[in-house]
């Protein structure tokens, strides 16, 4: 698995940057005279501007809110390099700051990547007495057991990561880590030896708490029975409902099963939106859907697949042979292990 760090979780004195500026009369008058009531026909950076120079005059008045809220900005608009400025100023003095330096330094955000350094902060965090740092430690509990799992800032330990990822998960919590829970459903999936009911414990668990990967892990496991009975139905319910939320493995895997089924149309309108998602756009739809890359990865690849093979055969589409051989390549491209365990079913006559 190649994980992605833990969202900075909502804490109770900050929802988010618009609604701490609408809070203000000022920000009001200048959107009417400048926007009237709808906000979408002013720009996106208009806006930014805005609640930057409101930002610096809460500032000036001495607002210690205002110091992390500009660089949650800067962070939310990818200006790392700012970002991890204004919370190397204040990270003595707000928890939220400390919580962003761990994953920059991780993740190497506006800096050079820093294993070490970002797990001493995320032990800051969970090491912490105060108050204030209480909604942040199932995410940096996480983030730590993502450190031992990789192996980077400190020794690597499966035994420590699922330690800390049941930490973060408090039992199905859905105000602690629901990421925590998907990943321990992954994480029992797939370590040696295999432990599926407890993997379909924690996808069940992370889905009720809406997580949309682990929903559409639940769809894979009722349809190949893994951890619970067989039944096509529910599993059919979790893929469609996932796909309709996002998540585009889910996607890929309801393009298999039109396939299969010899819904051709179908599979041709399904696969054909799917396939056409470029490498450029994966780091997109992951920040959107909160999913695992690669999982976005073997779904385009899986539809690029599904989608040539009926332009090669003429399925459900007027049959193109060149165009279904750029699908092919793309699918080889982005997944080569995938393809070549399709074109083997291929090759058997099994697809």
């Amino acid at each position: 698995m190649n994980l992605t760090s833990e969202k900075l979780p909502k804490n109770p004195f900050y929802t988010s940057i618009s609604q701490y500026v609408a809070k203000h009369q000022k920000f009001f008058q200048w959107r009417k005279e400048n926007t009237g009531t709808n906000m979408d026909h002013y720009s996106h950076a208009a806006l930014v501007d805005k609640a930057l120079q409101l930002l610096k005059e809460r500032i000036r008045r001495g607002d210690a809110l205002a110091y992390f809220l500009r660089g949650q900005l800067y962070f939310e608009e990818a200006w790392y390099e700012e970002a991890l400025e204004q919370f190397e100023d204040i990270k003595d003095k707000d928890h939220q700051a400390t919580y962003q330096l761990g994953v920059m330094y991780y993740d190497g955000l506006g800096t050079t990547a820093d294993a070490e350094k970002g797990v001493d902060y995320m032990k800051r965090i969970l090491d912490s007495p105060c108050p204030k740092a209480r909604h942040l430690k199932f995410a940096a509990a996480f983030n730590l057991g993502r450190a031992y799992y990789e192996g980077k800032g400190v020794n690597q330990s499966d035994e420590e990561a699922e330690r800390l990822w049941l930490f973060a998960a408090d039992n199905g919590n859905p105000k602690a880590s629901v990421k925590a829970q998907s990943i321990l459903g992954l994480y029992y999936s797939t370590k040696e030896p295999k432990e599926l009911e407890k993997a379909f414990y924690w996808h069940s668990e992370a889905c009720g708490n809406g997580n949309l990967e682990s929903q559409g892990a639940l769809g894979l496991m009722y349809f190949y029975g893994e951890g619970i009975h067989q039944d096509t139905d529910a599993a059919l319910q979790c893929l469609r409902e996932a796909a309709e939320r996002g998540n585009i493995y889910a996607q890929g895997n309801l393009v298999e099963y039109y396939y299969k089924m010899k819904f051709y149309t179908k599979c041709v309108t399904f696969s054909k939106r799917i396939a056409d998602y470029e490498v450029h756009d994966i780091p997109m739809i992951a920040q959107v859907t909160d999913c695992l890359p690669e999982f976005i990865n073997r779904g385009i690849a899986m539809a690029s697949f599904y989608y040539a093979r009926c332009l090669q055969l003429g399925l459900g589409i007027t049959k193109d042979e060149a165009t279904a051989n750029n699908y092919y390549s793309k699918a080889c491209h982005l997944n080569p292990a995938l393809a070549n365990e399709l074109h083997s079913l291929v090759i058997h006559q099994r697809i």
